[in-house]
This record gives C-alpha cells, structure tokens and sequence, in this order.
C-alpha cells in the first residue's frame, strides 16, 4: 500500500468519526503544549535563579574570620583570628588549585556629594575583583586599574542606586564625592544586575576604591574577607581543607577547627541548583508526560476501533500475500499520523504560550518559559514514546486476527 493510500484511509476513518477524531487528536495537542510549557517553565525558572546567583560572583568561595572553638599546641579556646593582606597571597602561592584569591578591605563610611549623603559599604579592592564578582561599568565609565593600585589613586567606583542617590540625574562620572572628609573622584558606575544574594550590602549600594588607596588612608593591613575561586569546581572541597591546614599552619590553630575560619563556598549551591532542577524539570516533565499519555489511551483506542472497523480489509490483505509485519507497519504508521497532526498542533500552541508568558509580572523571580532545542527533543522524545506505546498492541492485534474471521465480517 502506497503512503498516499494510507493517507486517503487516514483522513476518510478520521472523518467517519470526527468528534471521536477530534478528542483523539485535541488530546495529543494538549498533552504535548501542556509537556512543552512545563518543561519550558522549569529551564526559565532554572536560568532566572543561575542569573540571580551570578550576581554575586560565579563559584566564588568567600573567607570570613572567625575565632577558635578547640584548644590547640598551648594555645587556648575563643581566640580571634583577623586576616591581613599577605595570607591571601601565601594562599595563593601554597595552594595551586586555587585560581583567583583577592583580598577584600570593607568598612562602612559616609559619601557625599555636597548636602546628599549616604552610608555605605566601601570595598578597598584590586582589578581582577571585577571578573570574580561581575561587576561591570556602565558606558562611559571604567572600572579600577593597575595604576590607580600601584599609584594609590583617589578613584571610586560606585554602586548605580548610591549614584542616583547622590546625584540623582546627574553623570557622575568625573565628578569628586568627598569619603571621609577625603574627596574622591568617580571613574564608573556599576551596570544594573539581579543579586539575590551578598555578603553585606547589596552592589548597587556599595562603593569601591583601590585597595591601597583603603590600607593607606585607614592605616590598617587587616582585611575584612578574602575571596578566592578553583580551577576546578569539582575540588572545591578539597581545597577548603587546604585552606584550613595553610591558615592554621601560620595562625597555630586546628585545621578540623571549623569556627576558626568562616567559608562561604558558593559551588556547594550551585551543586544543589543543579540537583533541585533536575528534580524539579523531571517533576514537571512527568506530569506533562502523564497528561499526554491520557491523549495516548484515546489514540489507542481509536486505533482499536479502526481494527475492528477494517477486519474485512486486513482479512483480503492477508489472503492476497501481505505479510503480518506489513499489517502492523500499516497500523502503526497510521498511529502516528494522527499523534502527528495532534503534536504539531500541540507545538505549535506550546510555543504560543510561551511566547505569550514572557512578560510575566513575577519573572525576576521565576523567570521567562524558554522554548529550548532540549526542550523540543525531549516533547519529541515522549511522543514518540507515547505513539509506539498507543499503536503496539492495536497493530499486534490486527497482525494476529485470523484470515477466515476477518473474510466473514
């Protein structure tokens, strides 16, 4: 039989029945748009929450001190551990896996700009915190630089909501704020960014300076926190327990002594993001998947009564030689003709919903559906799961009739 013929019967047994048709293939398309907003809505939720933690830095690990909780080689318990710029450098050259290590100056101080005045979290910082932290200047600015540290430059970079705040519509850039009675000039301002998350203020409230410029004029070596990332962020852990046994080398403390140090280790919860959405896209997936198989059944049974309508014709294509496997291809490409016609229907509105759920009020916080190529495959994956399931045991039927019962119809 040619492909136009099974086509011609297709259509002439759909149209026979068309409300039964029309749920049979009205349940296929729902299934698959509803498979494809679900799985859409999982990889936005999953992307808006990785774009929420990038706001902070990506895999970054962050250094707090802390003070000791055991005694240890003489040395009592409650004794304070204070960080001073050289440890970040003795990480960095005693622990190779380490990438990046920056230390980290921070104090609150007052910035102004004549009568406006705000507090703020200033960071004394180096150049390359901009790529561990994301901080990213809007046009027409520039971040720190080598120079400004080697010459202990007088130079802020702030914060976009603590620029509007002092100068409102104004460009800052160019323009001297006084910190600490000191004036200052502002060389950028921070680009807006989601950050759900910080280890003090919020970056749009922050300002930075040089670090030398902060130890100069605060007069001080001792650092709030030190930041540093892996090469690898598969041995993050291992590296933490470097870093307790290098940091209680020099301070005389027990490595095991976890209070001593406070890490911050970021790519344990990208770990966990990565579990959760996989949890939480298969939980999604397998709803749509459920809701498809209903539209599954329906093609089943369609299927069963378009056997059972046509024993006659199977019985003469039997006596005249086809084969049972030329039976069962029959059955099972009309099978998925009709999963076809309700699944392009169905991605085809999938795709419309979610063209039409991208301005949703909450998207900062569960994100836009994105209609992504894995998306796709796997909506593809499933209905073809779906079609074999829903034609195998019509079609083994109709191979399996015998020829004599079917002549007698």
């Amino acid at each position: 039989m040619s492909i136009f013929s099974l086509f011609k019967d297709l259509f002439r047994n759909l149209n026979q029945q068309r409300l039964r048709s029309f749920l049979t293939v009205f349940g296929i398309m729902w299934g698959t748009a509803t498979l494809i907003l679900l799985l859409a809505f999982g990889v936005g939720f999953r992307d808006q929450t990785v774009l929420n933690m990038r706001g902070m830095g990506d895999q970054l690990a962050i250094m707090f001190p802390g003070q000791t909780t055991k005694a240890f080689e003489g040395y009592g318990v409650g004794r304070p551990i204070r960080f001073r710029e050289p440890d970040a450098w003795m990480l960095r050259d005693q622990i190779p896996e380490i990438d990046i290590v920056l230390p980290e100056y921070m104090q609150s101080l007052q910035i102004s700009n004549g009568e406006k005045r705000r507090n703020s979290s200033v960071g004394g910082v180096y150049p390359e915190y901009q790529q561990v932290r994301n901080m990213f200047e809007r046009p027409g600015g520039r971040w720190l630089n080598k120079r400004d540290i080697d010459e202990q430059r007088r130079v802020i970079f702030l914060g976009y909501r603590l620029a509007e705040n002092l100068f409102e519509d104004e460009d800052p850039v160019g323009k001297k704020v006084m910190v600490r009675d000191t004036p200052f000039t502002v060389i950028g301002i921070l680009q807006e960014k989601i950050q759900n998350s910080s280890y003090s203020q919020r970056d749009m409230d922050r300002a930075f300076i040089p670090a030398t410029t902060f130890s100069t004029m605060m007069g001080t070596d001792m650092l709030n926190n030190i930041i540093y990332t892996p090469h690898n962020p598969d041995m993050a852990e291992s590296i933490r327990d470097r870093v307790y046994e290098v940091m209680g080398q020099k301070y005389s403390f027990d490595p095991l002594d976890r209070d001593a140090l406070g890490i911050w280790d970021t790519n344990e919860f990208w770990s966990f993001i990565n579990i959760m959405f996989l949890g939480i896209n298969g939980f999604l997936g397998l709803i749509g998947f459920f809701t498809l198989a209903v539209g599954g059944i329906g093609v089943a049974n369609i299927m069963f009564v378009v056997v059972q309508e046509r024993m006659k014709e199977i019985g003469i294509r039997r006596s005249v030689g086809a084969r049972r496997h030329h039976i069962m291809g029959q059955f099972f490409l009309e099978t998925f003709l009709i999963i076809g016609v309700g699944a392009a229907a169905g991605y085809a509105i999938g795709w419309l919903l979610v063209q039409a759920t991208q301005n949703i009020p909450i998207k900062e916080f569960v994100g836009a559906p994105y209609f992504s190529p894995g998306v796709g495959l796997i909506a593809f994956s499933v209905l073809g799961l779906v079609g074999f399931a829903a034609g195998l045991m019509p079609a083994w039927r109709a191979s399996r009739l015998d020829i004599v019962e079917c002549l007698r119809r």
